[in-house]
């Protein structure tokens, strides 16, 4: 009786051990997604406590931007009246260091910060030296002869006079490094001599020179750690909660975030928006496919067709006008009022009509379409590559002897990608704290409901067992004395060795 006692009470206690089992199993199916949820929202936000908030502040993924010149081949032809004809020369490639500084809470769920940027060359990824010449259209003069192209012609000849006096010229060859980092005009040295508040900048001239080593103004965005549905959303840009350079109060609106992190949990639904003060203004992505990236699954958005088109093709976008054909936008309100055009590099997705205007581009998808791929339950981008092109709109102006016969077209002067993707140190422990450890709880679930079923039935198992003996038992006592000796001598024969050449015969009960 010892040995049944002992087996009954190990069944009851693997039956209790898989009750909780069960229940525990059970019960994590019911909190674990809120659990995760509520993991999730604390490191994500922009908060001194959460796992997200160095990175937030100083971004540890190594960012690029990749520069691409169009070398003009034929700048004397073009004053004839000649098609351009462009030599596509790069990439030059600089790393870019982001931080934050001045970051101040605030009392309504806000933080305020300036984040500074710097860039170095990287000879070993470009292809070219910072000292390499490109030739291109001088923005200071063609730029100029647009802007005075209504004006009296009195001025524009005394212009034509200050250009032919200080050796400018309608195309110029300058280095890399003077075309990004800016040079010594003696345009801009006259006119802030005596129109100091004229130019936007002071001293060199270039093309890059307000990036470099400065801020893009000062950000106010929601914590979330008050109110999660607007996180990491823009307040205010510079103080103001809408800009102030377009002809809609749509196109003015700032809406998005400052496009580092978005709201966790996205769904193919959701859209990616922010505010650029490069394009001064705000821009959607849509929701294309997912993929994954070293093992954490993204959603890939990208920037839809509508982008840049014109206010004829999307009537949201009118705005933005005056408008060219679509696929470039006009940037000149915020440009210093240049005749400058933003767009995806080689006029992809842009009317054909603008790449068809100039030799030597080739606009295709994989080379020339933007993409950031975000991780949809945080909302932190994995891997991004962001592109645009820079391009200068040109053509004669009478009066101004600079200008010659050029006709009127788009000359694209530059395009560049700003790319980046998490590795190292931060892309293993945001993949243990906000992949592995949430995906382990959810499979955890499901084995412990699992093995808690198995191991209740193991009591089951037991109790039916016992019963069955306990039925042999009861009956072989209900048979009589005879039946009890032929069982008795059949046993006591199975034990007997037979004698040689005898047949055994059945014990007939």
């Amino acid at each position: 009786m010892g040995g049944r006692a002992r087996a009954r009470w190990v069944a009851v206690a693997v039956g209790v051990t898989g009750l909780l089992c069960a229940v525990l199993g059970a019960v994590m199916i019911v909190m674990v997604p809120s659990l995760i949820k509520q993991q999730v929202l604390k490191n994500v936000r922009i908060d001194p406590t959460s796992l997200s908030f160095n990175m937030w502040k100083e971004i540890p993924v190594p960012f690029y931007l990749s520069v691409y010149f169009f070398d003009v081949l034929n700048p004397n032809e073009i004053l004839k009246g000649e098609k351009p004809q462009v030599r596509e020369r790069g990439p030059y490639v600089y790393r870019e260091f982001r931080h934050k500084s001045n970051i101040t809470f605030n009392d309504n769920d806000t933080v305020s910060y300036l984040e500074y940027r710097s860039f170095r060359f990287q000879p070993a990824k470009s292809r070219g030296l910072e000292s390499d010449y490109i030739v291109m259209p001088n923005i200071l003069v063609l730029g100029a002869a647009i802007m005075m192209e209504n004006k009296p012609m009195s001025l524009k000849l005394m212009m034509t006079l200050a250009f032919s006096t200080l050796g400018e010229r309608a195309f110029m060859n300058r280095t890399v490094a003077e075309i990004m980092w800016g040079y010594e005009d003696p345009l801009v040295s006259l006119i802030n001599k005596y129109f100091p508040d004229m130019l936007p900048f002071k001293g060199k001239f270039g093309l890059f020179a307000e990036l470099n080593n400065s801020n893009s103004g000062l950000f106010t965005v929601f914590t979330g750690v008050k109110d999660f549905q607007r996180i990491h959303l823009v307040d205010k840009w510079n103080g103001l909660s809408k800009v102030n350079f377009w002809h809609s109060d749509q196109c003015n609106m700032i809406n998005g975030t400052s496009g580092q992190m978005w709201a966790p949990f996205m769904t193919p639904e959701s859209s990616l928006e922010f505010y650029s003060p490069e394009a001064c203004r705000s821009m959607k992505l849509i929701y294309q496919e997912p993929g994954v990236y070293e093992g954490i699954p993204t959603y890939r958005f990208v920037a839809p067709k509508t982008l840049f088109a014109n206010g004829s093709d999307y009537p949201p976008n009118e705005g933005f006008c005056p408008c060219l054909e679509s696929g470039v936008q006009n940037v000149s309100t915020c440009r210093f009022s240049a005749p400058l055009f933003l767009s995806h590099p080689h006029f992809y997705n842009a009317d054909p009509v603008l790449a068809e205007a100039v030799i030597g581009l080739h606009p295709n998808q994989e080379e020339h379409s933007l993409f950031l791929d975000i991780h949809p339950v945080t909302g932190i981008p994995m891997n991004c590559s962001v592109k645009l092109q820079l391009s200068l709109y040109i053509k004669a102006v009478k009066g101004i002897g600079q200008t010659g016969k050029i006709e009127p077209v788009v000359l694209p002067l530059l395009w560049f990608g700003e790319s980046g993707a998490m590795e190292g140190e931060t892309l293993r422990t945001f993949y243990t704290q906000l992949v592995l450890l949430p995906a382990v709880l959810h499979y955890a679930q499901y084995v412990l409901l699992a093995l808690g079923c198995l191991l209740l039935l193991v009591p089951v198992v037991h109790h039916i067992r016992s019963q069955e003996k306990c039925y042999l038992f009861w009956s072989s006592s209900k048979k009589g004395p005879k039946d009890k000796e032929a069982i008795q001598a059949y046993s006591e024969s199975l034990m007997t060795p037979a004698p040689r050449g005898t047949v055994l015969q059945e014990a007939r009960l």
